[in-house]
């Protein structure tokens, strides 16, 4: 699977179709000093006047032509400038089948668009005091403490999980007899009934792809995350997540369903067209393939997963990204905001296209975009590999949430490409 230049993806959740060396940075780590925000950008982004008769017309284009074609089932786009909504649209699908249509109000799986939020509630305990960047893991996880090829067990940090420089991996970016599948590693997507306890044992099984802080790889290092924050948080991590992100800022967005009817079905890439997905569903991801159970989300002993668990809406999801865009709101401290949204691995690059990038608490942030990309040097952004996908542009004081239900054409590739083109009036192939 090749990813478009203009992708407005990061290596998410499964977001790159890369082979798995391509996905790990090889230049020096990130200094261990304390976390500093970079400054702004100089650079500004295009971007429409908030009332815009030409955005609609270009947004409007790009999603009927997806929808009418079948390769996206159900989307909902969000577009908003200085906080204001300047482009909302629901198309498509929440159920094909059934011919039920998606909403403004439908609820979709956010898959690793869980990740900045799980980040966004540790920063809160750091923010608290409960929690330090360079608490060793093994402080709150004990026996959590997975070696490298030669036996040594190093200590990973905090900061390590959040800007996935621990080492650890994800099962569906190596081959089909690695570590994580020999040790039948979930990805949080997949495995209902699996708890906590059990993956994170898992997990530690598998040897470390490198010494903690050395490189950079995308992997379920949020997972890991998702059982700190539980323990410095004193509870289970839909309750901390609860009271320290979603409740304050009232947004719709947990790690289980109350009401199925409003929950979009998913659909994995197929030809013709997308296919409904069963209880266990691979879908091809590059060489390899990502496998989904989507009843996971109704059993209640499945493991909250930090990295990939939770369920939202688009309206919800901008509330989140505008409360971070704009300072902390009622969540975050300033600075701790800062540096949420600005590269934290020095000199380590996020190999994906679209210019040069690094890597924050949470989010991917483009250092140098190339002739590809239109958005502007402090962009942060990420995606989700139910098909769902973000950035944040702060030079031009936007935010656009794209949701859909299928994986993973939502994420990555023509539909994703074009509604970023479309937002800043580019001119389309």
């Amino acid at each position: 699977m090749k990813l478009r230049a203009a992708s407005a993806l990061t290596v998410s959740t499964l977001l790159l179709a890369l082979a798995p060396s391509a996905l790990i940075g090889c230049a020096s780590p990130a200094p261990p000093a304390a976390v500093a925000a970079a400054p702004a950008p100089a650079a500004s982004s295009p971007l429409p006047p908030p009332v815009d008769d030409a955005l609609k017309r270009r947004l409007d284009a790009v999603v009927d032509a997806a929808t009418a074609e079948g390769r996206i089932v159900g989307t909902v786009v969000v577009v908003a400038r200085d906080g204001n909504v300047v482009y909302r649209r629901a198309a498509g699908f929440a159920d094909r089948e059934a011919q039920k249509p998606a909403r403004e109000d439908t609820v979709f799986r956010l898959a690793s668009m869980t990740k900045p939020i799980v980040s966004a509630a540790a920063l809160a305990l750091v923010d608290a005091g409960a929690l330090k960047l360079d608490d060793p893991v093994a402080k709150w996880l004990p026996t959590f403490q997975p070696k490298l090829p030669d036996g040594k067990a190093p200590a990973i940090t905090v900061r390590h999980l959040l800007t996935h420089t621990a080492g650890l991996n994800y099962g569906f970016m190596e081959p089909p007899d690695g570590p994580y599948h020999r040790a039948r590693v979930s990805n949080g997507l997949d495995q209902p009934g699996l708890s906590l306890a059990e993956n994170l044992e898992r997990i530690a099984q598998a040897p470390l792809l490198f010494e903690p802080g050395s490189s950079w790889n995308y992997s379920m290092a949020t997972d890991v995350l998702g059982g700190v924050v539980e323990k410095a948080g004193g509870a289970p991590l839909p309750e901390v997540v609860r009271r320290l992100v979603t409740g304050p800022l009232g947004i719709d967005a947990s790690f289980s369903v109350e009401d199925a009817g409003r929950l979009a079905i998913p659909y994995g890439d197929a030809s013709p067209a997308p296919v409904r997905m069963k209880d266990t569903q691979p879908v091809k991801f590059g060489p390899t393939e990502v496998t989904y159970s989507p009843a996971r989300i109704f059993d209640p002993r499945s493991y909250p997963s930090g990295g990939a668990g939770m369920v939202g809406t688009a309206g919800g999801y901008v509330k989140f990204l505008e409360a971070v865009r704009t300072g902390g709101g009622k969540i975050l401290r300033p600075e701790t905001t800062a540096a949420m949204t600005s590269n934290q691995i020095g000199n380590l690059k996020v190999q994906q296209p679209g210019g040069t990038w690094g890597f924050g608490f949470g989010f991917a942030v483009l250092q140098q975009p190339d002739a590809t990309m239109p958005s502007a040097p402090g962009t942060w952004q990420w995606g989700g590999a139910y098909g769902s996908s973000f950035w944040v542009d702060p030079s031009a004081r936007l935010t656009v949430v794209i949701l859909t239900n299928t994986a993973l054409a939502g994420m990555q590739g023509e539909y994703p490409d074009a509604i970023r083109r479309a937002v800043y009036g580019a001119a389309q192939p």
